[in-house]
């Protein structure tokens, strides 16, 4: 992986992943520097909103609307219609996806409303996903509300 950030993203997925959840990673950029990380923790703290994008919101921590409207979310899997809620709530203009082959989320809400929306359908984050969805179907299903 040639970019850093997004391999920032993937090692929180593996993180979560090796915490018994699912492995979902996220960073949010800002100038150059990573201000927030996280990773989908649903299981391990029995929550029903911290999906990777959400966890990197929440240790970001309070932040200027200014910050968010200058900062790339970078994110292994598209988001889904929380994650997007949130990115388009804070402004973030650039979103880089990992891969949307498991999983298509808003991407076209995203690009409607003005965000710049990167696919690289990178094989680590496919790989990832692919083997935890066919050995935790039921806990995928739920994560996505289905």
């Amino acid at each position: 992986m040639s970019d850093p950030f997004m391999q920032a993203a993937i090692d929180e997925a593996k993180q979560g992943l090796a915490e018994g959840g699912i492995p979902i990673g996220s960073v949010i950029v800002h100038r150059g520097k990573i201000i927030g990380r996280g990773h989908n923790r649903r299981i391990q703290k029995g929550s029903p909103i911290l999906h990777g994008e959400m966890d990197a919101f929440e240790n970001a921590g309070r932040r200027s609307a200014a910050v968010y409207r200058e900062s790339v979310l970078y994110t292994t899997l598209s988001p889904c219609s929380m994650c997007t809620g949130a990115i388009l709530l804070y402004g973030i203009p650039r979103v880089i996806v990992g891969e949307n082959r498991t999983f298509m989320g808003e991407e076209d809400l995203l690009r409607s409303r003005g965000v710049a929306v990167e696919v690289i359908d990178d094989p680590a984050c496919i790989a990832m996903m692919s083997g935890f969805i066919e050995a935790n179907p039921k806990l995928w299903n739920e994560d996505i509300g289905e």
